[in-house]
């Protein structure tokens, strides 16, 4: 059973990619971005260990990532679940299904840039970028990595993104202004020029 993560190959595969429903309030899903054997050289040779990245969320706007490291890989694995559970963090979604804005992300070398798309479009995301995705429960969205293929630093700089997204009402009331003040002004002239046709 220790055997099953590791056959994917080196790189975070979705055959690897793993869901769990959890009892007790909100079901939360967990995906498994990549794991990884690492040794330790002690006087006796070497030491083998392996390092989880998780990315664990719910579906409705709330996601986390943990990494973890362990002897054998269910314990790196749950290592790595608990920890994204603990810093998860609330993203806005507009409509349910996309972000509000378009967003850029760093971390490292690690360059993401995220971009708001219409209604099925899908998810156009790689390998670790989709894993985040699908747990926060974007469903359309197009991004891309420009920097770090590390996973570690794709998902770090893609969680800076979406810190910097905001809603429209979290703007206004940083500004003390209406909703339909900032969003009113972009729709006034699609209008006229619906009635002037």
């Amino acid at each position: 059973m220790a055997r099953e993560p590791r056959e994917g190959g080196g790189r975070g595969g979705r055959d690897r990619d793993r869901e769990r429903e959890r009892d007790g309030g909100d079901e939360l899903i967990d995906k498994l971005v990549t794991i990884n054997r690492v040794a330790k050289v002690v006087k006796g040779g070497r030491r083998f260990a392996f390092a989880a990245l998780v990315v664990v969320g719910d579906q409705k706007g709330r996601v986390g990532y943990g990494a973890g490291k362990a002897r054998e890989v269910p314990e790196a694995i749950r290592k790595a679940t608990e920890r994204a559970k603990r810093a998860m963090i609330r993203v806005p979604l507009k409509e349910g299904r996309t972000l509000h804005h378009d967003v850029e992300g760093y971390y490292g070398a690690g360059h993401v840039v995220l971009r708001s798309s219409a209604a099925g479009t899908g998810i156009i995301a790689g390998g670790p970028m989709r894993a985040v995705f699908e747990t926060l429960g974007i469903g359309d969205v197009v991004a891309k990595s420009l920097g770090s293929r590390n996973p570690h630093n794709m998902v770090k700089a893609t969680f800076a993104a979406l810190q910097r997204s905001a809603s429209p009402r979290s703007v206004a009331a940083r500004r003390g202004k209406k909703v339909s003040d900032l969003l009113g002004k972009r729709e006034a002239p699609v209008q006229e020029t619906a009635a002037d046709a």
